[in-house]
């Protein structure tokens, strides 16, 4: 449906101006006169779908939660809250949405159905947070747990982040380091080898080194042709269904990484689920917004059996035994919970224990990582080096 602006004054002759949403420009008049305004001017918003489509950080989001919870505790009107935290707002995109916001609040939307308007910076789970927040008189506390969680998210992608940063740029470095030994360095020593290999005399690794070092400098163009048309089909693959959910199942099947890929789906699920429940949001409702919260297709697919299995009446431990997908002593905490009915509590608890114990993994791996990787490197090197002084010392020792 098309945003409408207009333009209109009450009955003690005030003009009040705003937006609103309607089928037709009849539906937006009979808004109005829903509203006890009489139009004075109507004409179709602006389209706001670019700024709609911005992204805002996850830090400036949990400090614009934390700001409007602590206006609204102290008081402060919501309209009013809205006004300054759009004037005081840093980012331009974060400004305009509370702006659009404000507006709507004012024509009588309610903050959350204004909220899902942009997706891109209000999530599902914050939306329903809140929209629970507001049904149950507990907005405040809504919008500092939706803060909280939103600092707990955006903690783990900077550590997670972190801690990868260091390998991946080793890798980078050992890379250039071998490509410009191979192109640069070994083609230099081709006039030497020349008779060596003539003769026969020329060790076959030495013979492979200057062969793959004459074919990098003939035929660049078209390994790097390979390689760009070879990421450009894996990232096509990768924006359809079927190679999202291919690369969910390969994260938490990989080698010695697919437990902490798995491990931290799982916290994130446990986390927005046991948040979801404080809240007073249905078990139902919380498990369609924490299944997508999970980021693996995978695990969605589990959790929606077991959102199935519910309706059913069953337990929730049940069916996510069944999946193999949850750690067995996680399966064994939901179901004790489930029975002492602390269910939001225990979610909450397990996604602690399972953040601390990934990242003392993944901190392990990490470090165990960084030698290996120094240790192909110098493989790598020495190869070259060994390929390329094992024909002179033959020479020298020959003549």
């Amino acid at each position: 449906m098309p945003d409408y602006a207009y333009v209109a004054r009450d009955s003690r002759g005030s003009k009040k101006s705003g937006t609103l949403t309607a089928n037709s420009q009849h539906e937006a008049l009979a808004q109005l006169d829903s509203m006890a305004l009489l139009p004075i001017e109507i004409t179709i918003a602006k389209d706001n779908s670019k700024m709609r489509g911005k992204r805002v950080g996850g830090q400036v989001m949990a400090n614009a939660y934390n700001q409007l919870a602590s206006l609204l505790r102290s008081g402060v009107p919501l309209i009013r809250s809205l006004t300054v935290m759009s004037k005081q707002a840093s980012k331009p995109a974060l400004k305009a949405v509370l702006e659009e916001i404000k507006a709507r609040v004012e024509d009588g939307e309610p903050l959350p159905v204004a909220m899902a308007r942009f997706p891109r910076v209000f999530n599902e789970m914050s939306v329903n947070m809140v929209r629970a927040g507001t049904e149950g008189g507990f907005l405040e506390d809504a919008l500092e747990r939706v803060a909280f969680f939103t600092e707990q998210q955006e903690d783990m992608k900077g550590r997670t982040m972190g801690a990868l940063a260091y390998p991946v740029f080793l890798a980078c470095v050992g890379t250039t380091v071998v490509i410009v030994l191979i192109v640069f360095f070994v083609p230099k020593f081709e006039p030497l080898f020349a008779t060596l290999r003539d003769k026969g005399q020329l060790p076959v690794a030495t013979d492979m080194l200057l062969g793959f070092s004459a074919f990098l400098q003939s035929y660049w163009w078209l390994l790097l042709g390979v390689i760009a048309l070879s990421i450009g089909g894996v990232v096509t693959f990768m924006r359809t269904a079927e190679g999202k959910r291919f690369w969910d199942y390969a994260k938490i099947k990989l080698p010695l990484f697919g437990t902490i890929f798995l491990s931290l789906a799982v916290a994130r699920f446990c986390r927005v689920l046991g948040t979801l429940l404080a809240n007073g949001v249905p078990i139902l409702r919380s498990l369609d917004i924490s299944r997508d919260a999970a980021g693996n297709r995978i695990l969605s697919d589990s959790i929606r059996k077991a959102s199935e299995n519910i309706t059913a009446g069953e337990k929730l431990a049940t069916p996510l035994a069944a999946s193999g997908h949850f750690p067995s002593q996680v399966v064994e905490m939901i179901a004790v919970a489930e029975e002492s009915n602390t269910l939001d509590k225990v979610m909450v608890q397990i996604s602690d224990s399972l953040e601390k114990t990934t990242f003392r993994r993944l901190d392990i791996l990490v470090r165990l990582l960084e030698p290996m990787m120094l240790l192909v490197m110098a493989s790598l090197v020495f190869f070259i080096v060994l390929a390329l002084m094992v024909p002179l010392l033959n020479s020298s020792s020959a003549i």
